[in-house]
């Protein structure tokens, strides 16, 4: 049995955001989001819910499409690591000082 208070029904999330399901699959399908299949209803997992508003907002509010949001996604994703790399070089040098 799935705990439903680490999940957000698919439905319930693409009607408060004024989208379709069909969108919701199509972020999956490019590996944007994640969706679980749960006795023939989708689930987004509570963690990916920050994820998924920014996406949507990035398609609704800027009108980028999905070929956009990948790329977005992938800098984004980028610059993170490259941020954990610097902090993990800064606290290597400060042994040295």
């Amino acid at each position: 049995m799935m705990d439903n208070t680490e999940f957000i029904a698919l439905s319930d999330f693409c009607e408060s955001h004024d989208i379709t399901s069909t969108f919701v699959i199509e972020l999956q399908e490019y590996g944007l989001l994640q969706v679980v299949k749960r006795n023939n209803d989708s689930y987004i997992p509570i963690q990916e819910l920050p994820k998924a508003e920014k996406i949507v907002r990035l398609y609704l509010e800027l009108d980028i499409n999905l070929e956009g949001i990948e790329v977005i996604e992938h800098l984004l994703e980028k610059i993170h690591k490259m941020q954990q790399e610097i902090t993990l070089l800064r606290n290597h040098l400060r042994l040295y000082e």
